[in-house]
């Protein structure tokens, strides 16, 4: 009898790759018998080995027929970063699967269920599908979109002000906001993103520090500075605080090579996106943001933050997946 609670077991255990597997899937897998898990496994970090095979390569006994292994995404069936997980599953023994979702990925998408079954393996699911689908959000969007998920957050008051009538920052949100925001969006983003103009207003963190429970541990996210001409201040918190390596700064090739100089020597990353017109070419940007390049694994999801013009730039093009609205007095 296939029981949804390993399922949400699974679905526990790949948060554990939350801003760690770079532009891969969360993933955790249990396996499972007479009603138990006896082994457990998650995808952990870019590069590492998926979850079913951390899973198969760690247990120290025998797998029985009854036994069943449960996985929130649809095993790989290719040569990627490590081999078919499909192939291990046969070659343990594993005559049943459960999994949560099909896999997005052309090279995979249906293939993997069809290899194992081929091979007598039963293959039941998807079981928690929205679940499951609600989680690898960030990975779906990138294999069938080409970009990441995007959170779009904006804070105003009641009468739809989101800053003072000079245009100078107007604090909104109450302490209470402002750890939901770190704790529920910040946090289960792989970047934050925003215009130079709130850098240069609000010298903004884009930290976690007000995350809580286990999020509070949680990695901290890359910042993503769009700045076209690189006004960025050189004193600014996001380049000079012990995070400024996971700091990029979205600018046009020809801008300030001086300042990129500096920004370098930093450890800044200065990521060159053509301009059109008056925003970037963005499926240049996402191309570059999803994509690993050296120690950089790409990423599937960014909260959008800033003021208006980041906003409405973001909304023009089409990109917002989800909109989050926090309303002060």
């Amino acid at each position: 009898m296939i029981n949804p609670i390993f399922m949400h077991r699974c679905l526990e255990l790949a948060e554990g790759g939350q801003s760690t597997v770079g532009n891969g899937a969360l993933v955790g897998s249990v396996l499972v018998r007479d009603g138990k898990i006896i082994a457990e496994g998650f995808h952990d970090h870019f590069g590492s080995p998926h979850a079913e095979r951390m899973l198969l390569n760690s247990i120290n006994q025998k797998i029985y027929s009854d036994d069943v292994l449960y996985v929130n995404l649809e095993p790989c069936c290719h040569h990627g970063k490590t081999p078919p997980c499909t192939d291990l599953i046969i070659k343990c023994g594993v005559k049943h699967v459960v999994i949560g979702m099909s896999d997005p990925d052309p090279r995979v998408s249906g293939k993997g269920i069809a290899q194992l079954r081929a091979q007598g393996v039963t293959v039941t699911g998807p079981v928690l599908r929205s679940e499951c689908e609600w989680l690898n959000r960030g990975f779906i969007s990138v294999r069938t979109n080409g970009r990441p998920w995007i959170t779009l957050k904006r804070a105003q008051t009641r009468d739809g002000q989101t800053s003072n009538a000079d245009g100078s920052p107007l604090k909104i949100t109450s302490k209470e906001q402002d750890i939901f925001s770190h704790t529920f969006l910040r946090a289960t983003h792989d970047a934050i993103l925003t215009g130079v103009g709130t850098i240069i207003a609000d010298d903004s963190r884009l930290d976690l520090r007000f995350a809580q429970g286990k999020n509070s541990e949680a990695p901290q996210p890359w910042r993503i500075i769009l700045d076209p001409h690189l006004r960025i201040p050189l004193a600014a918190r996001v380049v000079t605080d012990p995070e400024a390596n996971r700091t990029m700064i979205v600018t046009a090739p020809e801008s300030d090579r001086t300042k990129r100089a500096e920004l370098l020597k930093r450890s800044v990353r200065v990521i060159d996106i053509s301009l059109s017109g008056d925003t970037f070419d963005w499926p240049e940007l996402w191309k570059k943001l999803i994509t690993p390049e050296e120690d950089y694994h790409g990423l599937t999801s960014i909260l959008v933050e800033g003021g208006v013009k980041t906003w409405e730039a973001f909304g023009r093009g089409g990109f917002v997946d989800l909109e989050a609205i926090l309303t002060g007095a």
